[in-house]
């Protein structure tokens, strides 16, 4: 066994990296719970800020497990199904928290439904190309858009709270929702591209 071997951690469900995973899920109803709060419970805007740290917090489990997997050879079957898993409940909850608040209206509406959508098909897709033992690698673009929509949500779950701050906070939010709607639309149909094949066969 070399350094590197002996290095490495057992790989196992309440790993580190797991449990990273663990609590982005656990933080969905948090995130929910404060926007109900603020919102339909008409609570301070102070909850807003509390939603968006959270969210934060969150957003960077996401980094870390992967990171963190690798680094110490913790990658396992749980988690690599675990962490997309996690990443879409924690944007479609925060989407449809947003929309049933209104912060996110109008034409907007449609790029939150192009996301939701995305993810619907893509997990679809992976589930149908598990069966057949072909796996699809993330690219680095899709990466980038999950990046894209989480610091949007973020601009948007600060709303009016954020705009007493940065009074286009909420604007600078919806751009970046239309940015990673469109980033999410090409990445989308890369995997569809990459599956065609696949379903044709």
């Amino acid at each position: 066994m070399n350094a590197m071997d002996s290095s490495r951690l057992p790989a196992h469900s309440l790993a580190l990296p797991n449990l990273l995973t663990y609590a982005r899920i656990a933080a969905v109803p948090v995130v929910v719970g404060l926007l109900y709060w603020e919102n339909i419970f008409e609570g301070g805007l102070w909850l807003r800020w509390v939603a968006l740290a959270v969210f934060i917090a969150a957003g960077l489990t996401d980094i870390l497990d992967g990171y963190l997997a690798r680094m110490w050879g913790q990658q396992s079957a749980l988690g690599r199904m675990l962490d997309p898993i996690a990443d879409k409940l924690l944007v479609a909850s925060c989407l449809l928290m947003l929309a049933a608040e209104e912060t996110i209206r109008g034409w907007t509406l449609f790029a939150a439904v192009i996301i939701l959508c995305r993810e619907i098909l893509v997990s679809g897709l992976r589930e149908f190309l598990a069966e057949l033992r072909v796996g699809v690698p993330v690219t680095s673009l899709a990466k980038w858009k999950t990046v894209g929509q989480l610091v949007a949500i973020g601009f948007l779950i600060a709303g009016p709270a954020g705009q007493q701050v940065l009074p286009v906070t909420i604007e600078i939010g919806i751009g970046l929702l239309w940015l990673s709607a469109l980033l999410t639309l090409y990445t989308g149909w890369d995997y569809m591209r990459a599956s065609l094949r696949y379903m044709v066969d």
